[in-house]
């Protein structure tokens, strides 16, 4: 893996990438260098030419703007003049000017400083696996929306992306939340339809009449889902396992209240 490359990349496009998809509200970065100028000043050279921090600090905001202008009418059009004064390059910050010297001649940063590139304080890494430092994402979701449908989007999103990723680095997913999503519904109908399948069996026992069973196995089968599912609907109830989960021991009150 390229690490040093690996945050711009991230931060820079992978990010923007994810953040179109919807009910996608943030994606959280984590690990990684952010690259940065850094300017070391030299105490002799700064008492030497007369210049203090402040004024390096002053002369650094001062280069590193947009400056906007006026506007420019010619041949029935017009111009906006913009100064564009974004610093790119350490020659760049070498050659801002501080003040003027006593026979008027600039004093460049590079003259009391050196500049040089390096990465941001770090408050924390990450690491995958004890296999050194990684860089990550945890991609956030809208609240209330579906999750199963948004997660499967971002699994698509990222397969298309792979194939813009630099040489030398790999793309893994460490927590993918859709699959514990598909876990759950896969054993809550299962004990969904065990607990139906108990429901009729009790039904059929008590009553000792396919035709009379059947329409109390109908009620209990079909009429609390459905209620369930209007809920969910109209807004009343937000469509989730708790309710679902409820439906054996409702179906149980229905039963005793019948034979009581």
């Amino acid at each position: 893996m390229i690490f040093p490359n690996c945050a711009p990349f991230r931060t820079g496009f992978l990010k923007y990438e994810l953040k179109t998809l919807p009910n996608v509200a943030e994606v959280a970065t984590l690990g990684g260098m952010v690259k940065q100028y850094q300017v070391v000043m030299d105490p002799q050279k700064l008492v030497a030419y007369r210049v203090t921090q402040q004024d390096v600090a002053q002369a650094l905001r001062r280069a590193n703007q947009e400056t906007g202008g006026a506007v420019l009418e010619m041949g029935e059009r017009e111009y906006m003049v913009r100064a564009s004064g974004y610093l790119q390059s350490l020659e760049d910050f070498k050659s801002v000017p501080l003040r003027a010297s006593a026979t008027g001649v600039p004093v460049l940063l590079g003259q009391v400083a050196t500049v040089q590139l390096g990465p941001e304080m770090r408050r924390g890494v990450a690491e995958l696996d004890g296999e050194g430092e990684v860089v990550g994402g945890v991609v956030i979701l809208r609240s209330g929306k579906n999750a199963r449908e948004a997660l499967q989007a971002v699994k698509n999103k990222l397969e298309t992306l792979k194939a813009s990723l630099p040489p030398g680095v790999e793309l893994v997913t460490t927590y993918d939340r859709s699959q514990l999503i598909d876990r759950a519904i896969n054993n809550l109908s299962y004990k969904l339809l065990e607990e139906f399948g108990v429901v009729a069996l009790v039904c059929l026992l008590f009553l000792w009449h396919l035709r009379s069973s059947l329409v109390a196995i109908n009620h209990v089968t079909d009429g609390h889902p459905g209620c369930l599912y209007c809920d969910a609907v109209s807004g009343h109830q937000r469509e989730h396992l708790c309710p679902w989960v409820g439906l054996p021991l409702r179906s149980g009150q229905w039963l005793m209240r019948q034979w009581s």
